[in-house]
């Protein structure tokens, strides 16, 4: 019975001891769009954010007389302000940006050449060049992270021609009564990505 006890509190330990880095990996998974890791992969950040919990809690627990009923808050709050540091600096390219300013790689941090490109390309129109020769030019608002699922939102979008000229013989420059269009990324076979002039940008 005292064995039964005693290995439920170990259990009770472990996941107190563990629960700042499970919260801290569950802030990073929901505000980035990396394919999540095996169970394996997410114990391993698990355990880093809870390192970094863990250790904040100490240096704080030595440098002022706050009682040890306030361990598991700091360190939970300490492992997710680390979490959000991290989503922060991986959305934006930050590391591998200066990694490549110094021509150390020439890699990114984004999860897909795919996304990179809509990244890297924020204040930039495109033409979705689709299956059967359809051409569709607009503002991408809203982008996947693997081309090989998902949809690509064309806010203001117009349909080309073969020659790649706007069907419509007038183009409406309300961009409100434009039409918006969800395009299944299957369909997509090229993206084409135009900065237009500053004077004509429509956001």
């Amino acid at each position: 019975m005292s064995s039964a006890i005693l290995t439920d509190n170990g259990i009770i330990q472990v996941l107190s001891f563990l629960l700042p880095g499970f919260v801290a990996a569950a802030f990073y998974y929901f505000l980035t769009s990396y394919p999540k890791p095996n169970d394996f992969g997410k114990i391993i950040h698990a355990l880093v954010f809870t390192a970094i919990g863990q250790t904040v809690w100490i240096i704080v627990e030595r440098l002022s007389p706050i009682g040890g009923e306030w361990g598991i808050p700091i360190s939970v709050t300490a492992a997710a302000f680390s979490a959000v540091i991290v989503v922060g600096v991986s959305n934006n390219d930050i590391i591998h940006r200066f990694f490549r300013w110094i021509r150390f790689t020439k890699e990114n941090s984004y999860p897909s050449e795919w996304y990179s490109a809509f990244s890297r390309n924020t204040d930039c129109y495109v033409v979705l060049h689709l299956t059967h020769d359809r051409q569709l030019y607009g503002w991408p608002s809203e982008w996947p992270a693997n081309p090989a699922e998902g949809h690509i939102r064309i806010a203001e979008g117009e349909w080309l021609d073969e020659s790649g000229d706007f069907i419509s013989a007038e183009i409406d420059q309300d961009s409100a009564s434009m039409p918006t269009f969800l395009i299944p990324t299957k369909e997509v076979e090229m993206v084409e990505f135009i900065r237009p002039e500053p004077t004509d940008h429509k956001e």
